[in-house]
């Protein structure tokens, strides 16, 4: 009895402290899109993708009005900040943070590089190995997904992909805006949107080499200040 206990504290401790992580990674992102474009979701495309990415993971009410509260306070120092780097085994790895502390972010991510046996890049030095695409998901139920595709070609989609009952869509950087105005009009809402950096080509590695790279990835997606982290190994 006393195990089966401790197991399951440690599995929900587990689960709470990534709730947390989740948490203060949206609470960033809700802050650094008011400084960006303004309080209002209506009006703020970013704000109002943030929000929904917040509400589907259960993000508290008052959790959300507290960010968008203190990206319009002088206390919100907050900046994006884009590191690049290559990892073990020649991968490449692109990390987007926020953060009110460059100095300190940079020393920890050059750490967890140095750590791991890669080395950190220049900036812009990778923006070769990656697309820039907008990333649209929503549930496949209930829907005529071949007629839905036609439509949405005609606002910029590049590819349609349905994959566990969730469908993806891809457009062109260009075509974010575009590509979300059809969902409001079609009346469908995305349980994300947003703009991902796709590899151009990916580099596949043994199960022992690859095992690496990810512990890379895990540590830097550790890291308080690490919005998303991109590389390219399959």
């Amino acid at each position: 009895m006393g195990r089966a206990f401790e197991f399951r504290r440690a599995r929900k401790e587990k689960r709470w402290g990534k709730m947390a992580v989740a948490f203060t990674k949206l609470s960033k992102e809700i802050t650094l899109a008011v400084k960006k474009g303004g309080p209002e979701p209506d009006t703020n495309l970013r704000l109002r993708v943030a929000i929904e990415a917040s509400r589907a993971v259960n993000m508290p009410k008052d959790k959300i009005e507290a960010a968008i509260k203190r990206a319009t306070s002088k206390e919100a120092q907050l900046e994006e900040v884009v590191y690049e780097g290559y990892g073990p085994h020649g991968i490449a790895i692109v990390v987007e943070t926020a953060t009110d502390n460059p100095t300190r972010t940079v020393g920890n991510i050059r750490s967890c590089f140095t750590h791991a046996g890669g080395s950190l890049g220049t900036s812009g030095s990778l923006d070769f190995l990656f697309e820039r695409k907008g990333v649209f998901q929503f549930p496949a139920s209930n829907r005529n997904l071949e007629e839905l595709e036609l439509e949405l070609i005609d606002y910029g989609a590049e590819e349609f992909v349905v994959d566990d009952g969730e469908v993806f869509v891809y457009t062109g950087f260009g075509d974010f805006v575009t590509m979300q105005k059809a969902f409001e009009q079609k009346g469908i809402q995305p349980t994300s949107a947003e703009i991902q950096r796709i590899p151009t080509s990916v580099a596949e590695l043994p199960e022992n080499k690859a095992q690496e790279v990810n512990a890379l990835i895990e540590r830097l997606e550790e890291d308080e200040d690490v919005q998303t982290v991109y590389h390219t190994m399959k």
